[in-house]
């Protein structure tokens, strides 16, 4: 029976982030094929402000990918923690940074009951987490409670127009499956987010940073999508796959996919 799971479930999140490897499938794709010729992590770096000294802590840091592609930047003197809830997603990041991990502190923390005082940090780092959090509100009160009173949260999210045209290829194949992409754009989004954070926030500001996917490689594209929250019994995921391989024909060789993501920027108390 086909399933899509909800972005939030526990048991989801606990599945998908347990390690590593359904990240790195769906990061291959956009580092692949992603048009635009500044990468997503170095744009991002330019967003955020990390002058030493400042004390920053990263929720939900993954494999470490912000840091590993801006590693060059990091200025001397910052007081980085990156955490995670999964120590498998820690182990992948002191992985991939190397001889730097020592550079910084790795924890397992819940976004929803931070163990730090109230003002410990300068800046807190939340790319595209914030919607797996079930208790959001609570997650974004223990952010503002650990933020200084002039620190700042830089979350990161896609907007309601980010990957439409995979969910159109979804759509073709079975009808429910349209509704891939919008839980967690729904739940906190570049639209939907802003609302959220000023129950928190005296301000939010909203950047965007606009790209495409030109994707020709099938089986990659097959891969992201069922890397994700789709479940498919086994004798589908192979005819879904094929469904892929024709598509990408039937386009003449080429998927062209909006990417439309961006950074929320909350300040201030409220």
């Amino acid at each position: 029976m086909t399933k899509i799971r909800t972005i939030d479930d526990p048991n989801y999140v606990h599945h998908q982030f347990q390690n590593a490897s359904n990240l790195n499938v769906r990061i291959a794709l956009h580092q692949r094929f992603s048009t635009n010729p500044y990468p997503w992590q170095r744009w991002l770096f330019d967003q955020i402000n990390l002058t030493a000294p400042c004390r920053v802590l990263e929720l939900g840091c993954g494999a470490g990918n912000f840091w590993m592609e801006n590693i060059d930047r990091v200025p001397h003197g910052l007081d980085v923690t990156l955490s995670d809830a999964s120590e498998g997603m820690l182990e992948q990041t002191r992985r991939n940074l190397g001889d730097k991990a020592d550079a910084f502190r790795c924890e397992v923390i819940d976004a929803q009951n931070i163990p730090y005082e109230a003002g410990s940090f300068d800046a807190v780092l939340a790319c595209h987490m914030l919607y797996h959090v079930p208790d959001r509100a609570r997650a974004i009160s223990e952010i503002r409670r650990v933020l200084n009173p002039s620190g700042a949260l830089y979350a990161t999210t896609a907007s309601r127009e980010n990957l439409k045209e995979i969910a159109t290829l979804l759509k073709g194949y079975e009808e429910m499956l349209s509704a891939w992409r919008n839980s967690a754009v729904e739940a906190f989004g570049l639209e939907t987010g802003s609302d959220q954070l000023t129950q928190n926030f005296a301000e939010v500001e909203v950047i965007r940073y606009h790209d495409a996917l030109e994707v020709t490689d099938a089986q990659m594209l097959a891969d992201y999508v069922l890397s994700g929250r789709i479940d498919l019994p086994g004798e589908r995921r192979e005819e879904f796959i094929q469904y892929v391989y024709q598509e990408l024909e039937r386009q003449g060789g080429c998927f062209h996919i909006t990417k439309e993501a961006g950074l929320l920027i909350a300040r201030g108390e409220h």
